[in-house]
């Protein structure tokens, strides 16, 4: 073969993958810009801001849909073909785009973003399968991470989008904008990436039940924890029995993924312990992260009076910290190896969100004084936090790719992005119903105001004691998420002296 022609290969190949890692971009910012959108989304539905239980499903409904449609139509791909799923999930993309924006009423506003997650959630399975149809084993690893990056790439950019464009056209023209994104895209799909050179197989057929024993249990889930009236207590009087059924669905899943044939997660030749360490960690960094995003927006907007995009500016502290703790954590673990990075993560993190939770009144005021140098509290204690989770993300994505053989490695990618948004899904979920809960019942207790100053101070004072006991639980989850990390595998001595050699040391 010419020189020329391995070269140009070489390039289509890194487009294909480009233009389907470009989509999961797209995707990823779906699942992040409603943080800085609900209050005004919610102002404009005609929804009090003393309601914010309502506004909840317009995150775990995008979140739900991510999640049941990540390994399902990630499957369809193996059996019909890459190109033809993701001119799927692009067009079912826009049309839950279209939706939102459209939408009249909560209700279908939130049906948009479940169809969003839906195809959203798929195209990150399909471009890593499609980066392992390309790309040798050899060079698998590096083009896998580069398509994870375009996923994380969505938190840290999808609030400050969502708020910059918001602040332009309006909530409803942050998602009109999705719908000629995803037709370009399709057009760059269809130019770049390669059309299936056979028939679709005849093999065993996409695990239908699987992927739906998934969704209806985690829906189940969902329901069984979201109170419409956080006043009358932490659950639904229809929650405990829900929760047991949706126990049992997630059960049989289990067992389902165990016996079948076909599996919706096919791990086969993985180290079953350290994956589910690592798994377990994805899922409680993910409902931390996803808890902070949320909660921190919100208490921009209703203690310190700030509006979308002020809110951003302050949610950029946590923001920015988690890139530079992300390139930090790439570096540490060929160093130290993927176990201690992510205790020390998780760890910092936790201590952080309890330095969050003690916030002062005056937050915006308040320093630390670290001897003669005094810092801002606010900025610092968000940045720790930030850092400490960003310092996971690559022990993580690496610890998956040494316990799995090569063969599992897109799948066993995939695993960690789905665990760490149930662990959103789930942590938004319940620590909301919980501080929402817990808002009514000290509102409760005060007793009536006398006046509207001191409506307006009890109102305050039962809003710090919310968040902080939200950011206390917070800091639980990622204090927990340090001593599971201990269970991820270990480093062997080849790989630590080849690390401090500079010649590689994460191969699985």
């Amino acid at each position: 073969m010419r020189p020329d022609t391995g070269r140009r290969r070489g390039l289509a190949r890194a487009g294909a993958v480009g233009i389907g890692g470009a989509a999961v971009l797209i995707a990823a910012l779906d699942a992040y810009v409603i943080v800085t959108l609900l209050v005004e989304i919610i102002d404009d539905l005609h929804i009090p801001r003393n309601r914010l239980e309502r506004a909840t499903p317009l995150v775990s409904g995008f979140l739900l849909g991510y999640v049941a449609g990540m390994p399902l139509l990630g499957s369809l791909s193996d059996r019909y073909g890459r190109r033809p799923v993701i001119y799927a999930c692009l067009a079912g993309f826009a049309l839950g785009s279209a939706v939102t924006a459209l939408g009249p009423s909560l209700a279908v506003v939130v049906a948009g973003r479940a169809l969003q997650g839906l195809a959203g959630g798929a195209l990150l399975p399909v471009t890593l399968a499609l980066a392992a149809d390309l790309f040798s084993q050899a060079r698998r690893p590096a083009v896998l991470g580069a398509v994870n990056a375009a996923q994380e790439l969505g938190v840290v950019l999808g609030p400050l989008y969502g708020a910059g464009l918001a602040a332009l056209v309006g909530w409803r023209g942050v998602f009109w904008v999705n719908v000629p994104l995803a037709g370009l895209a399709a057009v760059l799909v269809h130019r770049v990436v390669p059309a299936r050179r056979v028939p679709p197989r005849p093999g065993p057929p996409v695990d239908l039940l699987g992927g739906g024993l998934l969704a209806l249990g985690l829906a189940l889930a969902v329901v069984g924890l979201y109170q419409h009236d956080p006043a009358a207590g932490v659950l639904p009087p229809w929650g405990p029995a829900t929760l047991v059924v949706a126990a049992v669905v997630l059960a049989g899943f289990g067992v389902q993924q165990a016996r079948a044939r076909v599996r919706l997660l096919d791990l086969a030749g993985v180290a079953v312990a350290p994956l589910l360490a690592t798994l377990a960690v994805s899922l409680l960094a993910g409902a931390a992260l996803l808890v902070t995003l949320v909660d921190l927006q919100l208490l921009a907007e209703t203690m310190l009076g700030r509006d979308a995009m002020g809110g951003a500016l302050l949610l950029l502290r946590f923001l920015a910290a988690l890139p530079v703790g992300a390139l930090a954590g790439g570096l540490l673990v060929r160093r130290l190896g993927e176990r201690p990075v992510t205790v020390a993560g998780m760890a910092l993190a936790g201590v952080a969100y309890l330095l969050v939770a003690a916030w002062p009144e005056d937050i915006l005021a308040a320093r630390h004084a670290l001897g003669p140098v005094s810092l801002p509290r606010f900025d610092v204690d968000l940045a720790l936090a930030g850092l400490g989770l960003g310092l996971v993300i690559a022990p993580l994505a690496s610890a998956v790719l040494r316990v799995a053989p090569a063969t599992a490695h897109g799948t066993a990618s995939a695993a960690v992005v789905v665990t760490r948004m149930i662990g959103m899904l789930l942590g938004v979920t319940v620590l909301s119903g919980w501080g929402l809960h817990r808002f009514h019942q000290l509102m409760a207790e005060s007793g009536e105001a006398a006046s509207l100053a001191e409506y307006a101070e009890i109102l305050q004072a039962a809003m710090r004691a919310e968040y902080a006991e939200i950011f206390t639980a917070t800091a639980g989850i990622c204090l927990l998420g340090a001593l599971v990390a201990l269970a991820l595998p270990g480093r062997r001595e080849s790989e630590v002296a080849g690390g401090r050699r500079g010649d590689g040391c994460c191969s699985a």
